[in-house]
C-alpha cells in the first residue's frame, strides 16, 4: 500500500482570543475524514518562531537556530500545505509571512490551499497576497478555496466553528484538488 501524502495545515493567527484555532481545528477533523492525507497541523502560535533570526540567506538550508531546524524539518516532510488564515489591514499575518521567510527549497513545489476567515471580504484580500509570496517560492496555490465571510456567526456556544454545506463542499473540493496537484507535482521533490 502506497504511503499517504502528507498535508501540513498551518494555523497562521497568533493573537488571544483568535478564531483561527477552531477554524483550523474543523479543517483538520475535515481533512482527517476526507482520507487522502496523513495530517501534521502547524499552530504558529505554539511554533513561536522569533522573528527572522537566521544569518545566512535560507536558500542556504545553513541553519544554526534549533527553531529553525525544526521548523525545516517540518515543512521539508509535507506534501501539501493548506494555511488557515484571518486577513490584517488587507494583508496575511505577520506570523504566516515570517514562517514563510525563515526557510526556502522546503516550500517549493509543493501546492497550497487557503482557508481565509473574516468580515465581509472573508479574507480573501489576504488570500492574495499570500499567493504573491508563495509562487515566489514555488508553491502552488489552488484556486479551490474556503472562504467563511462574517465568521463570527459560523462559532457555536463553545467557540468551535459549525460549517455550513458551503464551506464543507469548498473544502472537500480543496482537498481532493490538493491531492490531485500533490501527486503530479511529487517528480519535481525528488
Amino acid at each position: 500500500m502506497a504511503e499517504r501524502p502528507v498535508l501540513m495545515i498551518v494555523i497562521a493567527s497568533t493573537r488571544p482570543g483568535r478564531v483561527g484555532l477552531p477554524v483550523g481545528e474543523w479543517f483538520e477533523a475535515h481533512a482527517l475524514g476526507h482520507g487522502g492525507f496523513d495530517v501534521d497541523r502547524a499552530d504558529l502560535q505554539e511554533i513561536g518562531l522569533p522573528f527572522m533570526d537566521e544569518p545566512h540567506h535560507p536558500r542556504l538550508r545553513d541553519y544554526t537556530h534549533q527553531h529553525t531546524k525544526d521548523w525545516s524539518a517540518r515543512v521539508d516532510a509535507a506534501d501539501a500545505f493548506v494555511f488557515v488564515h484571518p486577513e490584517y489591514n488587507y494583508g496575511m499575518t505577520a506570523p504566516l509571512k515570517n514562517a514563510l521567510d525563515y526557510l526556502h527549497q522546503e516550500w517549493q513545489y509543493k501546492p497550497v490551499g487557503l482557508v481565509s476567515y473574516g468580515g465581509i471580504s472573508a479574507g480573501t484580500r489576504a488570500a492574495q497576497m499570500v499567493k504573491q509570496v508563495v509562487t515566489t517560492l514555488k508553491m502552488f496555490p489552488l484556486p479551490e478555496a474556503v472562504s467563511i465571510p462574517f465568521v463570527a456567526q459560523f462559532l457555536g456556544e463553545h467557540g468551535e466553528l459549525v460549517p455550513n454545506d458551503v464551506m464543507e463542499k469548498s473544502a472537500d473540493a480543496m482537498l481532493d484538488e490538493l491531492v490531485r496537484v500533490s501527486g503530479a507535482l511529487k517528480p519535481l521533490r525528488t
